[in-house]
């Protein structure tokens, strides 16, 4: 079921689109930088997760089916720690959800890091897929530059992260979905991913007594590669990190049956 959900962050009122399907645990999906929430579609349909599992998935502000706030046309996209999560946490508010699990991947994967450091006693677990704690250089200028198409190039750019054995039709279907995203927001996603994020200490002090936290990432990565998630495991006590076979950065559309 899609619906829309008016959400105020910080005063600011948004108008948010979400999809839910299930019963069970509420299942808070955060979609990748520069895409939206279709990307979930396959988790949505698996009776194996939904039997167990209210599964929602939203688009962020600027993206997908969700509204920019008033007036953006008068400011630059830039995505913030910061203000990320106050979203995602508006968005669990405003649906009266009751210890919620929080699951993203890639900037989503980072972001529940911060959302475990900040609000662990409002959350059941996060799961992280591809989660950085520090993940700087995928920024660059041509991201928004006037002579070239933005939607071509950043999801030309993302299609790269996927693994080689992904088959064709899964990496296209996630190219489309990056192919329509809006002029810059891939950008002042990445600015977020690439400039204002650094979780290397913060998230020693999530308590996995209070908030369980799992690490989920691709062997073909290169973006968070690994290395990086185990680090991330390393610094958090009683954290759980699997090592994902044949996948790469978008385990839940590149391979749906094995990620789940």
């Amino acid at each position: 079921t899609g619906r829309y959900v008016n959400v105020d962050v910080n005063g600011e009122p948004h108008r948010i689109f979400y999809e839910e399907a299930g019963q069970g645990t509420p299942l808070i999906c955060l979609h990748t930088a520069g895409a939206d929430s279709r990307q979930w579609r396959h988790l949505l349909n698996d009776p194996e997760v939904t039997n167990r599992f209210r599964v929602l998935d939203f688009d962020l502000p600027y993206h997908g089916r969700s509204t920019p706030p008033d007036q953006w046309w008068l400011r630059k996209y830039q995505l913030t720690a910061q203000g990320y999560a106050d979203v995602i946490r508006a968005f669990w508010q405003a649906l009266d959800l009751v210890k919620p699990v929080v699951m993203g991947c890639s900037m989503g994967g980072a972001i529940v890091l911060k959302i475990a450091v900040d609000y662990q006693k409002e959350l059941q677990g996060i799961v992280g897929l591809e989660s950085a704690a520090f993940a700087p250089g995928r920024y660059n200028d041509f991201l928004h530059h006037p002579a070239i198409h933005g939607g071509e190039l950043c999801a030309s750019y993302t299609m790269g992260l996927g693994a080689p054995t992904t088959p064709e039709s899964n990496k296209r279907e996630n190219w489309w979905y990056y192919a329509q995203g809006g002029p810059g927001v891939y950008a002042g996603d990445v600015y977020f991913y690439s400039f204002d994020w650094d979780g290397r200490e913060s998230i020693k002090t999530i308590d996995t007594q209070k908030c369980k936290v799992s690490l989920l990432t691709g062997e073909y990565d290169y973006s968070a590669t690994p290395a990086m998630s185990e680090e991330v495991a390393a610094s958090i006590a009683g954290s759980r990190y699997t090592l994902m076979k044949g996948m790469g950065h978008f385990p839940m559309s590149e391979d749906p049956q094995q990620f789940r």
